[in-house]
């Protein structure tokens, strides 16, 4: 259900604010898969074109999968766009807030264009950042440009977790995203461990 009617839209004030000078390209970048008990930790870092915003942009999670899909499609083809992941062994090693940290990084390194500034959904900007960054708490209800990399990211882990499913099913994955739903916990008991499972999450590592 879309609910972002109920709160303000995100907008461009935050980017507005930094551009300045030499500050001209403004990345919001943003991550999701931190609470899932499977799969990647995936980010997104994206640089809108002010004149070409797609219309609806908002917090992905008060957006429909319908309505997702299509404002990935429409962002893809009008903004510059980069996504990466940090590996079920990454978040495993390095816990997963540095594991989304890195994936937050790689993706922002993986732009075409080094931005001049990022906007960082969260509280704590990566320190490998390649760019001069900005916290800002909620920002993908409140930055456009967060709202588009967190629409990215959540759109991208979602297929990957679609794909995985086929390759391991009973666990739902296509459905829960690998996050822990009663019906993974269920599955994780029947079947088992599988090697996209973080071990290091407490529910998979007191099966080990």
């Amino acid at each position: 259900m879309e609910t972002g009617f109920l709160s303000p839209m995100p907008d461009f004030l935050e980017e507005e604010k930094i551009r300045c000078g030499q500050v001209r390209l403004v990345a919001g970048v943003d991550e999701v898969g931190r609470g899932p008990l499977a799969g990647p930790v995936t980010a997104a870092a994206v640089i809108l074109e002010p004149s070409h915003v797609p219309v609806g942009l908002n917090d992905s999670k008060k957006l429909n999968a319908t309505t997702r899909e299509r404002l990935f499609d429409e962002i893809v083809a009008v903004a510059e766009v980069s996504v990466a992941h940090a590996s079920v062994a990454e978040i495993d090693d390095l816990n997963i807030l540095y594991a989304s940290h890195l994936a937050m990084e790689r993706a922002v390194s993986g732009l075409t264009h080094l931005p001049d500034h990022a906007l960082i959904d969260g509280n704590m900007v990566p320190k490998a950042l390649i760019c001069p960054a900005t916290a800002l708490v909620k920002g993908d209800g409140r930055s456009l440009s967060i709202a588009s990399a967190s629409i990215v990211a959540k759109v991208t882990r979602d297929r990957i977790m679609v794909d995985l499913a086929q390759q391991f099913p009973g666990y739902g994955w296509e459905k829960n995203a690998g996050y822990p739903t009663p019906s993974h916990k269920e599955a994780l008991m029947a079947l088992g461990v599988t090697p996209h499972h973080r071990r290091s999450f407490k529910p998979v590592h007191n099966m080990l």
